[in-house]
This record gives structure tokens, C-alpha cells and sequence, in this order.
């Protein structure tokens, strides 16, 4: 099955590249083997249409993904047509030097955990047929180097699509300080990794303005939207500096916290100061700036908040709401 869909591919492509004018599903149809022997007349009526649709829009997709430009032209009559123009398929020599190569192989064993792994080899496979040099493996190990992006949130890869297509998206998300999830309407701007979390950032349409979403906190399916964005995307989408905002990395003050322990690890690398209780208790000194009493509720009845005043009431507050759900 999978040699005959590699051919069916094959075919697919050498027909849209092989063709002066864009040619139509039914003309498709008609002139790939694969399709007539799978589709032949009067083996299926509406259904075979539909079959054959759904493999097309299929296929189609694939070969997208493989790197060819398909173009979609809609002729006088309104009749939908395909090719694939030479001139937009065609790459130029490519020249890579070892250090270039290295950092090519670098970039793809960080998606080696990831569902972008197959595209990642993929597009190194591309670059050498297009020139990389035979004698650089970009799969060399370079010393002790070994990066890693974990991604294990079901969201990442709908939301990187829809941050690709520029698609609206609409997904359950549960904040820090809510018993239940609730459903947010958001156009995806960009997706990145900050302390070993994945987190998205775009216009919440709901609240009408920017947010970020940690994606280990959206619960169900990431659902896409057709219409277009209503918000303008910014040059520079600051992900990382508004995530570091809002856990107190831009701190201008200090907090004093009792940590049970053994427990709260990320909290103990921000301490200024940490000193021993007794009891099974720690007393931390940390940063203190907008979003710390968000993130010290995580950590539920292993933190007491000593001072100040106004951080305790915060963190107190937030606690009573999830409480009561």
C-alpha cells in the first residue's frame, strides 16, 4: 500500500509539473492511473466522488509538505484548477560550509523528541539533494552537545499550524487559579519554550487584547476557525518577555516565603537566601514582580506566604477561589 501511494503521489506530481495550464480534479481524475483503477466508472456514484475528494485533498496536501508548490487557479468560468509551475519548484545550488552544516544538524536533533522529527530529517534530506556537501554529516555528534525541546502537549502541533496558516483557533484553557477550564477564542501569533514549558502567544478575540497560554494548560482538542484575523500581528512577538513579566523575573522587590522541604525546587534557584526552620520547613527569599502569587499557588500548601502583606492577600484570595470552583 505504501509503494502504491508513493507511485500515486509520483504521478500526481509529474502531471502537475508536466502541465502548460492548470488542470482540474476531473481532468486529474482522468489521467492518473491510480485514480481510474481505484475510481472507475460506476464504482460508487457520489460516494466515489466524495472518496476520491478526500484522497485528492490528501495527496495534494502531502506533496505540499514534501516542498512543492501547488498553485490553485480559478479560471473564467469559475472551474477550480492545479499545476505546479517549473520556475516556483526549481531551487538554486546550495552551498553549505562545515560550521553551516553543523548548525543545520544541530537545529533538527532538537525536534528529535518531537512530532516535527520527520520534517526535520526531511529537510536536511532536501538540502542534500540540493547541494549540502557530501563529505558533512549533519547528524555528527558535536561534543558533549545534545539539544532537546520536549514537547508533549497534544495542542503544540494544531497550534503551530495555525500560527503557520495565520488561522484562528479556539481550545479550553484552565488558569492557574480556576477549578474548571473555560473556552478561549484566540488568534495564534507564535509558540515558544521558556523554562521547559511551551507557551502560545496571540489575541484573545474574548478579552480583546494580547495573552499567553501555557499550553499544558488547555484541555480537549484545539479546534481551527476559517474566518481571517481581526487583530493586527506584531513585528516581534515577545513571548518569552511577557512570560518572564508576569513570573516576577523583572522583580524590582523581595518576598519572604516558608517552603515545606524537599518541595518547590524551581522556587529554591530564584532564592537570594534560603535558611532553615526546622520542622520540615525552609524560609526563601525571592524576587518579587507582577504574576508571583499566580505562580506560588501552584505549588498549593507546601508555600506560606510570610510578607508582604499585599503578596499574602493575593496568594490567599486566588486560593479561596479555587476552593470554592
Amino acid at each position: 500500500m505504501a509503494i502504491a501511494k508513493a507511485e500515486r503521489l509520483m504521478n500526481l506530481a509529474l502531471c502537475l509539473l508536466g502541465t502548460r495550464r492548470p488542470l482540474s480534479k476531473r481532468e486529474l481524475r482522468d489521467s492518473i492511473e491510480a485514480y481510474v483503477e481505484t475510481f472507475r466508472a460506476g464504482a460508487g456514484g457520489a460516494g466515489s466522488d466524495d472518496s476520491f475528494n478526500r484522497m485528492f485533498e490528501r495527496d495534494k496536501d502531502d506533496l505540499r509538505e514534501l516542498g512543492l508548490v501547488i498553485e490553485t487557479v480559478e479560471s473564467l468560468d469559475g472551474e477550480i484548477g492545479y499545476l505546479a509551475r517549473r520556475d516556483s519548484n526549481r531551487l538554486p545550488p546550495i552551498t553549505l560550509d562545515a560550521e553551516e552544516a553543523a548548525a543545520l544538524g544541530l537545529a533538527a536533533k532538537v525536534w528529535q523528541q518531537a512530532r516535527l522529527a520527520g520534517a526535520a530529517s526531511g529537510a536536511l534530506q532536501k538540502l542534500r539533494a540540493a547541494g549540502l556537501p557530501e563529505d558533512v554529516d549533519p547528524y555528527e555528534a558535536h561534543g558533549a552537545l545534545e539539544p532537546r525541546i520536549p514537547v508533549h502537549e497534544a495542542a503544540f502541533e494544531p497550534l503551530m499550524l495555525a500560527c503557520r496558516d495565520r488561522r484562528p483557533v479556539v481550545f479550553d484553557y484552565r488558569k492557574a487559579t480556576a477549578a474548571r477550564p473555560e473556552p478561549r477564542h484566540v488568534e495564534p501569533w507564535a509558540l515558544e519554550c521558556w523554562r521547559g514549558h511551551w507557551y502560545l502567544a496571540g489575541f484573545d478575540r474574548d478579552r480583546g487584547a494580547e495573552r499567553v497560554f501555557r499550553l499544558s494548560r488547555i484541555t480537549g482538542r484545539v479546534r481551527s476557525r476559517g474566518a481571517a484575523f481581526t487583530a493586527p500581528v506584531p513585528d516581534v512577538v515577545t513571548v518569552r518577555e511577557t512570560v518572564a513579566s508576569w513570573a516576577g523575573e523583572t522583580a524590582d522587590r523581595s518576598a519572604l516565603i516558608r517552603l515545606r522541604t524537599g518541595s518547590g525546587y524551581p522556587l529554591r534557584a530564584k532564592a537570594t537566601a534560603v535558611r532553615e526552620l526546622g520542622d520540615g520547613w525552609d524560609e526563601l527569599e525571592i524576587p518579587y514582580g507582577h504574576g508571583l502569587d499566580a505562580w506560588l499557588v501552584e505549588f498549593g500548601p507546601d508555600v506560606v506566604v510570610l510578607e508582604p502583606a499585599e503578596l499574602r492577600a493575593d496568594v490567599v484570595d486566588r486560593l479561596r477561589a479555587v476552593a470554592k470552583g
